[in-house]
């Protein structure tokens, strides 16, 4: 047995820890019969540093990998990084153009050579950040979404679904990001509000009997416009539906269409329709009859204005962006006396009324995303989707909490066609090939493409990459060696036991996982969904670098220990709940980790070690008894709050017990018989290094570093703890009687103990306790418990009845405990002391009350001020009461 150090330094022993069950190889142990166990993690960005919502995902998932490891199970944690296409080929072309360098410099292939450079010295920065957390991943397979393995899965997945007829080629609108020069997600677009401007126009029906009105935050669009719609119910425009505009500055006919889109009760009721670049209005075209390849564009890759197929926009036009455009066409549609003016308040015209617009950018270019028509891939998801809706609705999949469900089946019965293509460098290249008449050839290889296009056909590749998301959808069995691995459960390991994964994630990577490997696999990949709330300011405010209200969980780490941090994360986690970041709490949370390692240090100064069975020693003390039915309850609860995926009960499960149960009370009940030579020392020792060992097994998968640590502090040990066995909740051991005994002990303790503090008794004044009414049962637990007593009570029990006189009196059960005080305390004093307080707690509990029922408060103030009123409210009800209470015990 090693001496502890006076002073607990995470920093110390974490690093050390983390290497030595990295190279011994624990984070898999060899358990060939054992059941498997498998989760996956979210992969991460290669590009990426780990910030505090990795923090709160990959605890929670290291707390259920390293508890079933501790089961027995062959428990493995995947663990890999993402290609990251956009985000990656961004730094690499960052690099370059500091060196003077561009990417259109080099082929292609010499620029994918450099990402790889790239990759090879600079990428993986978060793999040993998670090191740092403690993530007990499956290290020696680590995957990579663009290594050769899982490349072949892809191209194969990809070849499959245009077989099937659920991936095809379609020109339809997508977010186009003219910074970046590609088609993004849903996911990569940031909508922001912004200050614009709401024109209104007229559009001169071509018969020359008036004008009708419409109303645009983009009158640049107006280029090409190809109808109006008004509501088919809307009897203002009924003889109108079928008639033709003719548009300012183009001269274009378009007609008036009838479509719900349009709402009668929003401006004029009509609205102008550009198919091209809009999504509500491109829906609107295809039900008036346009076809996408007919629909007109008027913006180039980097939206900038360019001619339609009609060839109708004048050449002035040409060329400009659409903030000069927006400027030119507002020009001209003034000149041509077709914009209406807005009046303001004061009778003052404007060309438009100022709005607030929200307005969607790109949240890695920052630019605004323009809806652009354009040939892309597109995987049919509806039909994909209908068996992964079943899924969750049988319960083969159980999404956790159950209020996201009603989210995921309005998403997936509403889900749209999925484009998959981007036009980037970095990535997994589309396997299709063209030929010069326009047909498309889609294989895994080149060769296979060739065979199937005939000798002498010449083929082109297409230029575009996968969406990453296409690629980590296939993460639940490609990781596992499918393709090549045909066993349908991939040994075992598919379908994944549990996913963790943030709710803003659910659409983009969570269903689509579903939809792929149920297709795939013909199982979901996961029996379980886990979906956790963000990590939000301390103000309940989203984090974000332009608020610079971003917390770095390295630092935290530094400054704490990362199982302080990973306990905060566990403690806070509360079902369909965010977490507010509180420092001080992980702070305490340190602190719990010093009282740990100073109660260890409490056993080896009294001779309390390892324990050599897993079963609890045999014990004939009350307290020795009693804290054994503590732990086991202990057992029990945390078995069944980790069955739930309770995490926050479950940390507190585990604090309580060893913070309160075990360090506050039984390690001082104890002293006597450990440092006084009492009777029933040796089984003393037996019993409570049982339970420290306990205590080390259920916390290590929340505080795996110092658990380590005290583990082999406490002795010679034939395996580390990682690898321990958790442990048994044989409800035998539970003694009631004892329990009893030792429950009313600690009770009447902490009723002295308080009822001294609210009375202001010094310290160190010893108390006489008499007792009245109190059954046999409690007279023999007082001989018993006597000497305990006495010492953390500080009291002396006389026989008899008390003296007259002001005295405290306590309840506990059926006796009445009376504690003289007259020659401890001024009882007077104390009395006018206590009523003035309870007068000063009343007067702040009213006050409160008052503000808490003024409608105007509750209504107009700050949520976090109603919030903040109604606990200092309830700290005062309480503060009042607990006084009460106390002037009550001096008669």
């Amino acid at each position: 047995m090693s001496e502890l150090p006076k002073t607990f330094d995470p920093a110390a022993i974490e690093a050390r820890w983390y290497a030595h069950w990295e190279q011994g190889g624990l984070f898999r142990p060899e358990r060939p019969n054992a059941t498997p166990w498998t989760i996956v993690n979210p992969p991460p960005n290669v590009t990426g540093s780990l910030h505090i919502g990795h923090a709160l995902d990959n605890t929670l998932q290291d707390i259920l990998v390293r508890h079933a490891r501790l089961q027995g199970r062959d428990a493995r944690w995947v663990v890999g990084t993402d290609h990251a296409g956009i985000a990656t080929q961004m730094v690499v072309e960052r690099q370059m153009n500091a060196a003077g360098q561009k990417r259109t410099d080099f082929t292609r292939d010499a620029f994918i050579e450099k990402v790889w450079d790239w990759k090879a010295e600079s990428g993986g920065q978060i793999t040993g950040q998670l090191r740092r957390l403690g993530c007990s991943m499956d290290w020696a397979n680590e995957r990579f979404t663009m290594d050769e393995g899982f490349s072949k899965a892809v191209l194969k997945v990809f070849v499959e679904l245009h077989r099937q007829g659920l991936l095809y080629r379609d020109k339809r609108l997508v977010n186009w990001d003219p910074g970046l020069g590609t088609a993004i997600s849903d996911l990569e677009v940031e909508t922001r509000e912004v200050r614009g401007s709401f024109w209104r126009l007229r559009y001169p029906l071509v018969d020359g009997s008036g004008f009708i009105e419409v109303a645009t935050t983009r009158p640049e669009t107006m280029l090409a416009d190809m109808a109006v719609a008004v509501h088919p119910d809307d009897a203002r425009y009924t003889a109108l539906i079928g008639k033709q505009v003719r548009l300012p500055i183009t001269g274009r006919l378009i007609p008036i269409v009838a479509d719900e889109h349009a709402d009668p009760e929003l401006g004029s009721g009509a609205v102008k329709i550009t198919p091209g670049h809009d999504f509500n209005d491109f829906e609107v075209g295809r039900r008036a009859g346009f076809e996408a390849r007919d629909m007109l564009n008027m913006l180039d890759a980097k939206a900038r204005i360019v001619q339609t197929a009609d060839g109708l926009i004048p050449d002035s036009f040409l060329g400009l962006s659409t903030a000069d455009a927006r400027k030119a066409v507002v020009a001209r549609l003034k000149d041509e006396g077709v914009l209406i003016p807005h009046v303001d308040k004061d009778g003052v015209e404007h060309d438009a009324e100022p709005r607030s617009i929200q307005t969607p950018f790109g949240d890695r270019s920052g630019v605004v995303i323009e809806p652009w028509l354009t040939d892309q891939w597109y995987v049919d998801a509806k039909t994909l989707a209908q068996p992964a809706i079943e899924a969750v609705r049988s319960g083969a999949v159980k999404i956790v909490p159950k209020s996201w469900e009603k989210t995921y089946f309005n998403w997936m019965e509403n889900i749209q066609p999925w484009c998959v293509s981007r036009q980037l460098w970095w990535g997994h290249r589309i396997p299709a090939w063209f030929a010069e008449d326009g047909r498309v050839f889609v294989a895994e290889t080149y060769e296979a493409a060739q065979a199937e296009a005939g000798e002498g056909v010449a083929l082109k590749q297409d230029e575009d990459v996968l969406d990453t998301w296409f690629s980590s959808a296939l993460w639940p069995f490609a990781t596992l060696g499918w393709p090549e691995n045909t066993d349908p459960t991939l040994g075992g390991r598919y379908s994944n036991d549990v996913l963790i994964s943030g709710f803003d994630i659910l659409f983009f990577w969570d269903a689509r996982m579903l939809m792929q490997g149920i297709h795939f696999m013909k199982e979901v990949p996961f029996k379980t969904l886990y979906l956790h709330g963000l990590v939000r300011a301390a103000d309940g405010a989203k984090m974000s670098k332009s608020k610079g209200n971003t917390v770095d969980p390295l630092g935290l780490i530094d400054r704490y220990g990362a199982d302080a941090l990973r306990f905060f994360m566990a403690a806070m986690e509360s079902q369909g709940r965010d977490i507010k970041m509180d420092e001080k709490r992980v702070e305490g949370y340190r602190n719990f980790a010093t009282k740990l390692w100073n109660a260890t240090r409490f056993a080896q100064a009294n001779g309390i070690g390892a324990s050599a069975t897993i079963e609890p020693p045999r014990a004939e003390l009350a307290v020795n008894r009693w804290i054994i039915a503590e732990t086991i309850e202990t057992v029990q609860a945390l078995d069944l709050a980790l069955a739930d995926l309770r995490f926050d009960g479950a940390a507190n499960t585990i604090y309580q017990f060893t913070w309160s149960r075990f360090c506050d009370w039984y390690l001082e009940l104890i002293k006597p018989v450990l440092q006084g030579g009492a009777e029933g020392g040796e089984e003393t020792r037996a019993v409570a290094g049982w339970v420290l060992d306990q205590i080390l097994v259920m916390l290590h998968p929340f505080m795996p570093f110092i658990t380590e640590e005290l583990w082999h502090a406490l002795g010679a040990r034939s395996n580390d703890l990682i690898v321990a066995r958790w442990p048994m909740a044989d409800a035998r051991a539970i003694d009631p009687a004892a329990r009893e005994e030792i429950d009313w002990l600690v009770r009447l303790v902490s009723e002295i103990r308080a009822a001294r503090t609210e009375l202001n008794v010094p310290p160190g004044a010893r108390l006489s306790l008499h007792v009245r009414d109190a059954s046999g049962e409690t007279a023999e637990r007082l001989a018993r418990q006597g000497a305990v007593l006495a010492r953390l009570a500080r009291v002396d029990a006389v026989a008899g009845d008390a003296p007259a006189g002001g005295a405290l009196q306590i309840v506990v059960d059926e006796a009445t405990f009376v504690l003289p005080l007259g020659d401890v305390i001024d009882l007077d004093a104390e009395r006018a002391r206590l009523t003035k307080a309870i007068a000063a707690a009343e007067k702040e509990r009213d006050a409160l009350a008052g503000r808490l029922g003024n409608a105007s408060f509750v209504e107009r103030a700050k949520p976090e001020a109603v919030e903040k009123a109604r606990a200092d409210h309830a700290d005062k009800m309480t503060e009042a009461a607990r006084l009460h209470a106390a002037l009550g015990r001096l008669g």
